[in-house]
């Protein structure tokens, strides 16, 4: 097998299979598991490593490390690179049409055995390729590619949460720039319309003055004229005053030339104030608004993790949110004083750790942005995980066809639902599947229809909106026979039983009837006891070993039986009952207090029951000598319970999972 470094490619596992013993060799299957293409270099797996595992870090870059199960670490120790003879003894493959049996760590390819001592592979490092170790390393393998891809999901998410912020930063600023821009224009349309308004002023003014100026040009052309020809006479005071005049009329003039000048225009000082400020608040955020808490995703928790998701409005920008979680407890009192905790999230879902199975959390969350915090969100509920149930196997009975299973929660808080998962056991010990797997089961048992003569291994999990719980510890199931335990709670006050639940004392001791704590349950007048109840319409079997010189009833009863009465001497009850006499060993079949006139010889040791409950037949035998002995015909209205009793001090001890003999079924 050969990982290569920076190229997701991961080329063959060779996997062991066990061909029958009749083959008289081994045989091999291949199957690719990964082959991503794309990626340019390679890294060769180094000698005494059967693959490269991958390690996936937050903090830094992807890298791979060596690893190497424990069965690979001892072989390296012990010299892994042996010649072909120690290496395939008892695995050698014959022919070059044979799958590979051992892998060339030279070459980085699987050959065969005997290439290592007359083919190309020589003096090359071989491996043994084992179904086991490469069994291991390929889970751990697929264990690293999930982890991988939890990572890249992981990074998606925050390159999903920071686009959406890029792309919601980028239609803020685009709408700054364009208001920016529209009230740019806006000015200047308004500056070149009032500077076009002044110069139309300014020119019908000069033209006006322009017109005025010309008049007094020719005003004072006249007076020149008129003072040249007084200068010419004689009479120089006449001159003199038509001289000043005319000066006085020439300054006039002047004055009235400077006053026609045009003034310059008005220097416009434009009031940018309000620009600077749209430039500003560029740069300045609205507080974002209250985030909104999701409702708990399904199968998105732990047994001690959960993974809280919120959502925010588009147009909020928000630099990094404030998440707050505090236990739910019954007691509100207790509730209120609980600080709660927080921490700081820079994307729209965490996971918090180390938390309580099957508890309830109360989040809510706080966004932030450099001007300010929103207001608090509305808190939502969450649920961790709940804790693996626990398979109670004193109240689980099974037969040949079905099977019920009886559990408890396992946790304080109630569950939504229990999954029953079951694993057929083959032909090799400790090699199962889940072959099925029954959801939504409301209560603490299921029953279950099964294959005869089939092994089980039965898990259970508790389910609430968190997910899964893990498994429970596995019970076995054997479908075959019978199999059910003693009620203790049902027993008699003298009965003891034993802690396996399959047999019964009555002591010689006699209990005064002062310390006899009665129940409702409990017999009170025959010292008996019922088994589980038999829920299952089918053909049932089981033995019962007995003492010849005990006083015993053997047989089923309905659930209601008088507790105060004798076994058989009701229509609730059917039993064979032993009785010592002074002559002779008496066996009676009752039912309502009648028993038909039966001699029995041979005294059972070992007495098998079959109850029937579609032809509505229960029949004993002495399985020692496979000799029919009764069979009362009934119609079952109900499900029924195996009664025991004992009329004199001694034991009884109850055989389960004893498949139903040939002979039972001629009855």
């Amino acid at each position: 097998m050969d990982v290569y470094e920076g190229r997701g490619r991961l080329d063959v596992i060779a996997e062991e299979v066990n061909a029958s013993d009749d083959e008289g060799h081994q045989a091999w299957r291949s199957r690719p598991l990964v082959d991503i293409d794309g990626v340019e270099n390679r890294a060769r797996v180094q000698p005494g490593s059967s693959f490269q595992r991958f390690s996936v870090g937050t903090d830094e870059s992807l890298h791979f490390d060596p690893c190497m199960s424990e069965e690979d670490e001892e072989s390296a120790d012990g010299g892994v690179f042996a010649d072909s003879e120690g290496l395939v003894d008892g695995k050698r493959a014959l022919t070059e049409s044979d799958p590979p049996d051992v892998f060339c760590a030279d070459c980085q390819t699987p050959t065969h055995a005997f290439q290592k001592s007359f083919g190309p592979h020589k003096s090359h490092r071989v491996i043994l390729m084992s179904a086991k170790n490469v069994s291991k390393t390929k889970g751990k393998l697929e264990e690293k590619i999930t982890q991988m891809e939890n990572f890249a999901s992981n990074l998606e998410e925050i390159f999903i949460t920071v686009e959406d912020n890029f792309g919601r930063q980028e239609q803020n600023l685009e709408q700054h720039y364009n208001d920016v821009l529209q009230t740019l224009s806006q000015r200047y349309e308004e500056s070149a319309s009032a500077l076009e308004n002044e110069k139309k002023v300014k020119l019908e003014s000069l033209y006006s003055q322009l017109i005025c100026c010309g008049k007094m040009m020719d005003t004072t052309k006249e007076l020149i004229e008129v003072a040249q020809k007084l200068y010419r006479t004689e009479n120089k005071c006449s001159f003199l005053r038509v001289s000043f005049h005319c000066c006085t009329t020439k300054f006039y003039h002047s004055f009235m030339l400077y006053r026609c000048t045009v003034s310059p225009f008005e220097t416009l000082t434009a009031d940018f104030s309000d620009i600077k400020h749209m430039m500003d608040s560029i740069n300045i955020v609205p507080a974002p608004s209250a985030p909104v808490m999701n409702p708990q995703i399904p199968n998105s928790a732990s047994l001690t993790s959960l993974r809280v998701c919120w959502s925010l409005f588009s147009d909020d920008t928000v630099e990094y949110y404030e998440l707050y979680s505090r236990p739910i407890s019954e007691d509100m009192s207790v509730e209120s004083g609980l600080e709660a905790s927080m921490v700081k999230v820079k994307e729209t879902h965490y996971t918090v750790t180390e938390l309580v199975p099957n508890a309830q959390y109360e989040f809510w969350v706080t966004a932030t942005n450099t001007t300010g915090i929103s207001p608090s969100s509305e808190k939502a509920v969450y649920m961790t995980v709940p804790a693996p149930p626990i398979i109670k196997p004193q109240e689980c009975t099974s037969c040949p066809d079905a099977a019920l299973i009886r559990w408890d929660s396992g946790n304080t808080n109630p569950v939504d639902s229990y999954t029953v998962e079951l694993a057929e056991i083959g032909p090799e010990v400790g090699e199962s599947s889940i072959t099925e797997s029954i959801v939504a089961i409301p209560t603490c048992e299921c029953l279950i229809q099964l294959q005869p003569g089939t092994r089980y291994l039965v898990y259970v999990r508790a389910v609430n909106i968190g997910g899964p719980s893990e498994r429970s510890q596995p019970f076995t199931v054997v479908t075959i026979g019978t199999f059910f335990h003693l009620l203790e709670d049902t027993a008699h006050p003298c009965l003891s039983i034993s802690e396996d639940g399959f047999t019964m004392f009555y002591t010689d001791d006699e209990l005064p009837l002062s310390e006899m704590a009665f129940t409702d349950e409990s017999f009170a007048r025959c010292v008996a006891v019922l088994g589980d109840l038999i829920p299952i319409r089918s053909k049932h079997y089981w033995e019962v070993e007995v003492d010849p010189n005990t006083e015993y009833r053997i047989g089923v009863a309905y659930e209601d039986t008088q507790r105060n009465a004798y076994l058989g001497g009701n229509n609730a009850s059917w039993c064979m009952r032993h009785v010592l006499t002074p002559s002779r060993h008496k066996y009676e079949f009752l039912h309502n207090g009648w028993t038909p006139d039966i001699r029995i010889t041979r005294h059972p040791l070992r007495i098998g029951v079959a109850l029937d409950y579609d032809h509505g037949k229960l029949s004993f035998f002495n399985a020692d000598l496979e000799q029919h002995l009764y069979t009362f015909h009934c119609q079952f209205l109900h499900f029924v319970h195996p009664c025991f009793a004992l009329d004199n001090p001694g034991a009884l001890t109850l055989v389960n999972g004893t498949e139903a003999p040939n002979y039972t079924k001629f009855t």
